[in-house]
């Protein structure tokens, strides 16, 4: 698979969320300062990263920003990064891509800071890479399968067709995935966006009504890490930092 070229060298990092479900740990700390398995979860995005391959990350910051900006300088040597700061105010995940659209390039992967995952045979990036086809397709999901969702006690968000073209859970029922919170993105995405916060959702749906949202099902496993009660069986699964 190293002979897979990464459709990106740089991803956005989402990180300026409340972690309100993460209380009590998030009083004094933001969320992706939260430790698990001996790491932050940002460090343990960033690892994967750079892992990767992936040269460049834009991390954007609201909630106790200075702590995480301290972190990041002190702490991280690569990927090369560089703060999208919404202190003044919270943009949410639609808003902050959008804020930091000039320090991305055409085509970039985003996730959630908070996410942990273990890779299949191919790490998630070259997986979606491989599958990523410009002319086509808006943005492109990594999902979950029910079975791979550590954690997870909801009933999904998406169902895929043979093609990969991604539809949403019916309201009352049960959909196969889950978004994993990872994503390839192409600025088209961005094009025409609300102005102050608003939630990636609304570009989603556009590009479900034009054909043009995408996903694939990951092959590794995916943890969610949304509340403490979920750190103890996280680390179970994974070896100390």
């Amino acid at each position: 698979m190293n002979e897979v070229k990464l459709a990106s060298d740089t991803a956005m990092v989402l990180s300026a969320g409340l972690g309100k479900r993460m209380r009590p740990l998030t009083a004094t700390q933001p969320k992706p300062l939260v430790r698990v398995a001996g790491k932050s979860l940002i460090d343990h995005a960033l690892d994967k990263l750079d892992a990767a391959g992936i040269e460049k990350a834009v991390v954007n910051v609201h909630y106790l920003a200075d702590a995480l900006e301290g972190h990041l300088k002190v702490r991280r040597k690569g990927p090369a990064i560089t703060v999208s700061d919404e202190r003044d105010c919270l943009l949410e995940t639609g808003g902050g891509m959008v804020k930091a659209e000039a320090l991305l390039p055409e085509t970039f992967f985003c996730l959630n800071s908070d996410n942990i995952w273990l890779d299949g045979p191919v790490d998630v990036f070259h997986e979606l890479s491989l599958a990523w086809d410009a002319e086509r397709m808006d943005a492109l999901l990594l999902m979950v399968p029910h079975p791979r969702a550590m954690n997870y006690r909801g009933d999904g968000d998406f169902h895929l067709d043979p093609v990969g073209r991604v539809t949403r859970r019916k309201r009352g029922h049960v959909a196969p995935f889950i978004y994993s919170g990872i994503q390839i993105v192409s600025k088209r995405l961005l094009r025409e966006a609300p102005e102050g916060p608003f939630s990636t959702n609304l570009l989603w749906s556009r590009a479900i009504e034009e054909g043009r949202l995408y996903g694939i099902s990951h092959t590794g496993l995916w943890f969610e890490v949304g509340e403490p009660s979920a750190i103890r069986p996280t680390e179970e699964w994974l070896p100390r930092a």
